[in-house]
């Protein structure tokens, strides 16, 4: 069997590990598994998978320093940042347990037998179920929050579906220890074998989800990565759902009076925004739209500055950073030309040069208003607000779109470019920056294609949507009905003869 290696990115070395990639026997051990622990997370019920993702949040947190010092070692993020982000990931699996408990996600509905225009009415029940057992893919720049402990992962288990967790190569080891947290809290709960499992390399990944147990896969990644498993889904003799979340370009638009007021403000706000983890954020803005008028050129001057006096940014593997530096040459050659660049020093590791290109409105083309991932952004340069519509109209669609406002910017001009950014995104940002995607009910993180495949959100309470499937029950007995479609039962909102009934806990 291949050996699984890591490699440190802030110096390129690679070392092996003790983990070695899933071959097909074991694969096909850990899908028995999972399928057979369905039963174990059913009889949980709702409020003992509750606190099940607690227990798995409170593991996680336990194991805080050892955690971050993996995830440090293989993907060189900062310490701070990676500290964050598994405290987002613990406030994800706690999220879902409030969820579990508030119960409104099933969409409970009764209909009791009754006499219609169409003539008597059966008594009908519906609630929404799991699909079964899931494959999730971990991301390359989200060790914790949308890898093996992520929102995926929290609301697949929500859902009630085992999961099977394919790990990101660019952190092998941090995957691994995330996966026997989570399955010592699992164990912790007299849990069995299959509830949380994780497979190592490509093939197994392709295999993973060709398996007939599969119900359903989800990913955060490249498009490239979607298209492949995609190809391999569509060998299955049943299809299955995929939803992943893909290319971004985030576009934000500063209008003049924006950039009047408060040009240095945004102009930092935009330096933190696309150079924050390295600019390795799927909501990184890759296009900012500011005037040619002297409060767009005291901004992009600000900018400028603080690029040039920026350190080197360190990307996580050897493929995105060659990624980074084609595209960039890309870009120049399409004609955006260089504003800003840091000055970085050749090492071993893959550390890059944050940049700022610049093109004016006529010159944005196709390959220009592309992702790049990593830390660049093209700046565009506009003379009338006016001549923005039919740009925006051709920048792909994104995760978000952003407005800054002014004194003395048109209601009706903020309204307009509103209309064509919801047509575009999944999120529309006033006044701030598209980075840092809040983990609640309200949030909405997809959008059109290239940006996801699916109109579902990836972070929030109703990702949890995703695994679920809606069941109905005709004339059934009252004892066969799970207990939130029985009469009696009040404690979670339901919808009852039409009528919206709220839950009483």
């Amino acid at each position: 069997m291949n050996v699984v290696s890591t490699v440190d990115p802030r110096d390129g070395r690679r070392r092996a590990t003790d983990l070695t990639e899933t071959d097909e026997s074991r694969l096909e051990a850990i899908a028995g598994q999972a399928s057979r622990a369905a039963r174990w997370l059913s009889g949980l019920g709702r409020l003992g998978r509750a606190e099940m993702l607690d227990a798995i949040a409170a593991s996680l947190e336990s194991r805080r320093v050892d955690l971050v010092a993996a995830a440090e070692a293989e993907t060189g993020l900062s310490d701070a940042r990676l500290d964050q982000e598994l405290t987002r990931a613990a406030v994800q699996f706690r999220m879902f347990g409030d969820v579990l408990r508030d119960g409104g996600y099933i969409e409970a509905a009764i209909d009791h037998a009754a006499d219609t225009p169409l003539g008597r009415g059966p008594d009908l029940r519906r609630m929404l179920v799991p699909l079964g057992s899931v494959a999730v893919f971990g991301a390359s720049n989200f060790p914790f929050a949308f890898s093996v402990a992520g929102g995926d992962t929290a609301s697949a288990l929500a859902a009630g579906c085992p999961t099977v967790l394919k790990a990101h190569p660019s952190h092998p080891l941090t995957s691994h220890a995330s996966a026997e947290a989570i399955g010592s809290a699992v164990r912790d709960m007299d849990g069995p074998d299959g509830v949380i499992a994780i497979v190592y390399g490509e093939q197994a990944g392709r295999s993973l989800v060709r398996h007939p147990t599969i119900c359903a896969a989800a990913l955060t990644g490249s498009v490239g990565a979607a298209r492949a498993i995609q190809a391999a889904i569509d060998e299955r003799a049943d299809p299955i759902p995929f939803y992943a979340e893909l290319s971004s370009v985030n576009p934000i638009v500063v209008l003049p009076g924006a950039a009047v007021d408060r040009g240095d403000q945004i102009a930092e706000g935009l330096f933190t925004s696309f150079t924050g983890s390295a600019g390795q954020l799927c909501t990184k803005p890759g296009l900012a739209f500011v005037p040619s008028d002297p409060g767009g050129e005291h901004l992009v001057d600000a900018l400028r500055g603080r690029i040039a006096s920026a350190g080197g940014a360190v990307l996580l593997n050897e493929r995105i950073r060659d990624a980074y530096e084609n595209q960039a040459a890309a870009f120049e050659r399409a004609g955006a030309r260089v504003s800003a660049r840091s000055q970085v020093h050749p090492g071993a590791g893959f550390t890059v040069a944050p940049t700022l290109l610049e093109v004016g409105l006529p010159g944005l083309t196709a390959e220009i208003a592309d992702e790049c991932f990593g830390p660049l952004m093209v700046v565009v340069r506009y003379r009338d607000v006016a001549e923005l519509d039919a740009v925006l109209a051709t920048v792909p669609p994104s995760l978000t779109g952003s407005i800054h406002r002014g004194p003395g910017d048109d209601a009706g001009i903020v309204r307009g470019l509103v209309e064509l950014l919801a047509a575009r995104s999944g999120r529309i940002v006033f006044d701030g920056y598209p980075t840092g995607v809040r983990v609640s009910w309200a949030q909405h993180h997809g959008g059109l294609w290239p940006s996801t495949n699916a109109v579902h959100t990836s972070v929030g309470a109703t990702s949890i949507r995703r695994f679920l499937r809606p069941l109905a029950w005709q004339d059934a007995p009252e004892w066969i009905l799970p207990e939130e479609l029985r009469d009696e039962y009040t404690a979670i909102p339901r919808r009852v003869d039409g009528r919206l009934e709220s839950g009483v806990q």
